[in-house]
């Protein structure tokens, strides 16, 4: 359940703006999201078919039940949904077995040295997942961990233990399964990395993982009844960027959630920022960030508004002093921080989750997927390309003279 409040810390700051400004736009992205050109969200069948899904919890199994390690190697969308889910919902200590490592997020040779020193006298497993099959970055980290597996196992073996994400008929990885006989899954040609977790692209590593990914799709597709609530909230966050807030703060008050946020700054960045346009995503874990960058959010330039996430229900654990537990407290300590920040020069807009589990997860990602495409419809931008990350990938390539398109 999705519980959303997007006045009552940001009345003052958008009196005056005639939200009948915004009727024409909201009614091409309420259009476009339940029967245009965007409608294959709400089937799921559009993004993961019953035999993939089939597939994704039979491979899952064989790879808990094989490896020590299961290594994911993806860059951007390609990891982070994932990433972002299995900090929410799994143990923060002990996840069991296997532990999944994420590569090819960075070029840290120091980061790949502790790596290649781990994993040496383990039983590892890797998925690779690219669409084009010749991102640099994927690229170096599926060619370095390939070489040592190629030293440990079998040709044979290897069949069994390199599992390859990637487009249904082209790309190098494509052919690269081919000739070897790799197990691929498909990446959906409709479907960018940013909006891809609930495909093959991130419920692969999530069963992997333990998360219960039928579950999680049941909150997805639930999550359908919010999409008002979430047009409301693009709509919202539109009015604030007139009157002059540029920078969307997205605050958690559960450390379990940070991952979760940079999803969101990929999401909303990749989505909106184009055209000199765009809101800028950055991100707080609250009450860690109250004593750094809560100054500025408090009495720095009044550039900020918030986008706070709560949830509603949490473990107890008493706290005797206030005579209350400290998920109380903690409840307290985000309705207050709203309250001072709307106060002096923050805007607050406020959704609470009901607990921290598999479906509420599901709405969530949904919610946040629906409102990111509609505020790109609202200041008329492509919500599914990203030119500008092609630029600095054109200069790299240049610079290394290398024969990766990517």
């Amino acid at each position: 359940m999705i519980k959303c409040d997007f006045h009552k810390y940001t009345s003052k700051f958008i009196s005056g703006i005639d939200k009948s400004k915004f009727n024409k736009s909201e009614k091409k992205a309420s259009k476009e999201i339940l029967s245009g050109s965007l409608a294959y969200w709400n089937d799921i069948n559009s993004f993961v078919s019953k035999d993939e899904l089939n597939a994704i919890m039979n491979v899952a199994n064989y790879v808990r039940d094989n490896c020590d390690v299961f290594i994911v190697i993806g860059i951007g969308g390609s990891y982070m949904g994932s990433k972002a889910i299995m900090e929410a919902l799994l143990p923060t200590f002990n996840k069991g077995k296997p532990e999944i490592i994420f590569l090819g997020t960075d070029l840290s040779s120091n980061y790949y040295k502790e790596v290649i020193d781990y994993i040496k006298d383990k039983d590892v497993i890797v998925n690779v997942i690219s669409k084009s099959g010749n991102t640099l970055e994927p690229n170096i980290a599926f060619e370095i961990i390939s070489y040592i597996m190629k030293g440990k196992y079998s040709k044979e073996e290897l069949r069994d233990r390199i599992i390859i994400t990637t487009d249904e008929k082209d790309g190098s990885l494509r052919k690269l399964a081919n000739e070897e006989g790799y197990f691929t899954f498909n990446v959906p040609k409709n479907i960018g990395g940013r909006f891809s977790v609930f495909t093959p692209v991130g419920l692969f590593p999530l069963a992997v993982a333990g998360i219960d990914i039928l579950t999680l799709l049941e909150g997805f597709m639930s999550g359908g009844e919010y999409i008002p609530l979430a047009i409301d909230y693009a709509v919202v966050r539109e009015a604030l960027y007139k009157k002059n807030k540029y920078v969307e703060s997205f605050t958690v008050y559960n450390s379990k959630l940070y991952y979760f946020t940079e999803w969101l700054k990929q999401l909303f960045a990749e989505t909106q920022g184009k055209e000199g346009k765009g809101i800028l995503p950055i991100s707080n874990v609250n009450t860690r960030d109250l004593h750094s960058m809560g100054q500025f959010l408090q009495e720095g330039h009044d550039i900020i508004f918030e986008t706070v996430i709560g949830v509603e229900n949490s473990d107890v654990i008493k706290i005797a002093k206030y005579d209350k537990t400290l998920h109380e407290i903690n409840r307290i300590a985000q309705e207050k921080v709203c309250l001072a920040h709307y106060r002096d020069k923050t805007p607050s807009l406020v959704i609470d989750i009901e607990t921290l589990d598999e479906y509420n997860i599901g709405q969530l990602v949904r919610f946040f997927i629906t409102a990111a495409i509609v505020g790109a419809l609202l200041i008329d931008v492509n919500p599914f390309d990203q030119p500008g990350v092609e630029k600095y990938k054109k200069l790299v390539n240049e610079a290394l003279n290398s024969t990766y398109i990517f």
